[in-house]
């Protein structure tokens, strides 16, 4: 299974699958898709509408991941159910939390 990350220079982007209007937020291991690419699914309580679900992924991950909201930011995928996701630090760091997520 390929990771849902990959690496940047001065941090990671992560590839999300978002489902909105859950009955609670969380982090729900990785997932393959058909083309064999592979996604980290969470669930948010927020809905779909003005960034809400977006907003709340977005400090999901900060908080799952022990780095400030503001180094998180959806770059990919605004509106659609797959998002990249940027996150800002140190990549070692960020790898060895994501892979805790789901490891």
């Amino acid at each position: 299974m390929s990771t849902p990350f990959r690496l940047r220079e001065n941090g990671i982007d992560l590839f999300v699958r978002l489902t909105p209007k859950a009955a609670l937020d969380r982090l729900e291991g990785v997932e393959s898709s058909a083309d064999g690419r592979s996604h980290l699914k969470a669930r948010v309580r927020a809905v779909p509408e003005n960034g809400a679900a977006n907003q709340a992924l977005e400090r999901l991950l900060a908080k799952a991941l022990g780095v400030p909201a503001s180094a998180v930011s959806i770059v990919a995928g605004g509106t659609a159910r797959l998002k990249t996701v940027r996150i800002s630090g140190d990549p070692a760091i960020l790898v060895k939390s994501i892979e805790a997520l789901y490891g």
